[in-house]
């Protein structure tokens, strides 16, 4: 997944793009079903919350956990900094 970042203001812009790749364990179909009857995978980009039901088939994630969750807070702290911000 890749999550673009960018910080406008009086000093400068800074942006960035962050990316995570989430590993998952092979589902079998039941496990599927399961999944998809509990509603969750509904309302998330990507059909499944990280820090849901669905973390139990994560088996590895690489770069940032916060990205995958929604926002790559060390990314926007870094641009933040740049600017004097932080």
């Amino acid at each position: 997944m890749l999550t673009g970042v960018c910080v406008y203001c009086a000093t400068g812009v800074r942006q960035a793009v962050e990316r995570s790749v989430v590993r998952f364990s092979a589902m079998s179909d039941s496990e599927i079903a399961s999944y998809v009857a509990s509603g969750e995978p509904r309302d998330k980009a990507g059909a499944y919350a990280i820090q849901g039901l669905a973390s139990k088939f994560v088996v590895g994630v690489e770069g940032s956990y916060s990205n995958v969750v929604g926002l790559p807070v060390s990314t926007l702290y870094a641009l933040l900094r740049e600017l004097g911000l932080a």
